[in-house]
């Protein structure tokens, strides 16, 4: 995964990546009895029922700042190292009796991070952010189910690269300053979506290189009722595909995640008027001559 942007600023200017990313994390069973622990797909304990399930806990990686002539003579190097391990969770009745347990595996993961620069003109400088996985993973199947759930134990899932710098600039590529159109069309970003986040208009400090299409300073949209997603046409359809649930699907989607369970139970307690203002907004108007 590679990321592209352009900044402007001084060769003394430090510049801050930090790379975040989700970390898939397999949920098991345990259900102890007469005869041990026993693993199980799911297990109710006090009315509260626990499923074997996969999660993912977020993993960052926070680069030394770099200075921009730094960069620009010769690429920045960091290592990315995430230990597997195994977390187990007692599961416990009201009288305190062990009942059963959670265990939570993750996958090691290894990689690089690698940052340079390269000089556009006199005062702005083309930012590349590569990250690389260098993880050991198993050899893929013919089945490509399989080959997908057993690679992403091994992946950086839904990676973020984040680069900030306070004293420098960096240009919008979806509508950059017309002196540097050209050099933002040479960007290359692979498996990622750099924006501009915080601030107005063209130039910002900070940029979101995200997998995900968004726009320059992003927001959520005010008619969104809650934590779903990114604006109110997704909240739309996560919420009418939530509402549609059977029974059974919204006892799983609860046992499955506080999250899920969270969003479940938001989704329950809208109302009409909730409901009708996620059909969408006009945000402004334009001459037709001008669209």
């Amino acid at each position: 995964m590679e990321t592209q942007c352009l900044l402007e600023a001084e060769p003394d200017v430090e510049v801050a990546v930090s790379v975040r990313f989700l970390h898939l994390v397999d949920r098991g069973v345990l259900r102890y009895g007469p005869d041990g622990p026993q693993p199980v797909d799911s297990l109710t304990v006090d009315g509260r029922r626990h499923l074997a399930w996969q999660e993912a806990t977020e993993r960052r990686v926070e680069l030394p700042p770099a200075r921009v002539s730094g960069l620009l003579a010769g690429p920045a190097r960091t290592a990315l190292a995430v230990p597997g391990g195994t977390l187990q969770e007692r599961l416990t009745d009201r009288q305190d009796r062990l009942a059963g347990a959670l265990v939570r595996t993750w996958q090691p993961l290894t990689g690089t991070v690698e940052t340079h620069a390269d000089r556009v003109d006199a005062t702005t400088v083309r930012i590349s952010v590569r990250i690389t996985n260098t993880t050991d993973c198993p050899p893929p199947h013919s089945d490509p189910s399989p080959t997908r759930d057993g690679t992403a134990a091994h992946a950086l899932l839904s990676a973020h690269t984040v680069l900030h710098c306070g004293d420098g600039r960096f240009a919008s590529l979806i509508d950059p300053p017309d002196r540097l159109r050209d050099a933002a069309g040479a960007c290359r970003n692979q498996g990622t979506w750099p924006v501009l986040v915080g601030g107005e208009g063209r130039w910002g400090h900070t940029v979101l290189s995200s997998p995900i299409t968004l726009y320059d300073h992003p927001e959520v949209a005010p008619e969104s009722p809650g934590d779903l997603f990114d604006g109110t046409e997704i909240d739309q359809l996560l919420i009418l595909s939530v509402l549609s649930m059977s029974d059974e699907e919204r006892e799983e989607m609860a046992a499955s995640d506080p999250r899920a369970d969270a969003i479940l139970r938001r989704c329950s307690e809208l109302t009409p008027d909730d409901l009708m203002a996620l059909h969408g907004a006009i945000r402004s108007k334009r001459p037709l001559e001008d669209a």
